[in-house]
């Protein structure tokens, strides 16, 4: 049970628990969000639910029913595309200013990531783990390029990648195959090669696409 922490913003503590019951999988895609539940698991009273709710339906990770109430957001192959596509052209400018900016610090700390996640794939971790491996090494990037706007942008999209990836990874772990792919992107940063840094990221995510596509075409075309 995640803990509310009252001595902060209740309607703050209320909203960042409920993203990460979604962004983990707790709450699974197309699953009914139901307030008294919430409220109850939380132990708040029902209105910083809704207005939790509110925030993240603005946010796209919630979704209207069409017979009322609401539910947790789904997405498709489509929505999987172009948001790799949003991530591919942001990224590599995200690689490009690490290279000029990143401190030998964040250096130290993306090796650790890489490491974190070799060991990880070997030993056969939880998804859910590389996936926070995963997210970590790609935000360190977005941080050490000292790129405020452009880490903001990413945020929003990580998140949605996140729904994205807990979709995928319960039906096909093997989707998060990153022990290579996060090995030469560092590579390339720690080398400080701006167009090899944003070669390998690109190709990096480009296959992550294509498995992530591959996997949601599956999904849907079984429930059918």
């Amino acid at each position: 049970m995640i803990s509310i922490q009252r001595s902060q913003s209740l309607r703050q503590q209320v909203y960042q628990a409920l993203k990460q019951i979604i962004l983990k999988g707790e709450l699974a895609s197309g699953e009914r969000v139901i307030e008294t539940k919430l409220a109850q698991q939380l132990q708040v009273s029902r209105t910083p639910i809704r207005e939790a709710i509110g925030q993240l339906k603005r946010e796209q990770l919630i979704v209207s029913k069409d017979n009322g109430g609401f539910k947790v957001a789904t997405l498709s192959a489509r929505d999987a595309a172009q948001l790799y596509d949003c991530r591919i052209a942001l990224e590599q400018l995200s690689v490009q200013g690490a290279c000029e900016q990143i401190t030998s610090k964040q250096l130290k700390q993306l090796e650790k990531y890489v490491l974190l996640a070799e060991k990880s794939q070997s030993s056969k971790s939880n998804p859910s783990k590389l996936l926070e491996i995963d997210y970590r090494f790609h935000h360190l990037i977005a941080e050490s390029s000292s790129n405020q706007w452009l880490l903001a942008m990413l945020e929003q999209v990580f998140d949605k990648m996140a729904l994205l990836r807990v979709q995928t990874t319960k039906h096909n772990p093997q989707v998060l195959e990153i022990r290579l792919e996060h090995r030469e992107v560092y590579q390339a940063i720690a080398l400080g090669d701006s167009e090899l840094a944003q070669a390998t990221i690109k190709l990096h995510l480009m296959s992550a696409k294509a498995r992530v596509v591959k996997e949601l075409g599956i999904i849907q075309n079984t429930a059918k």
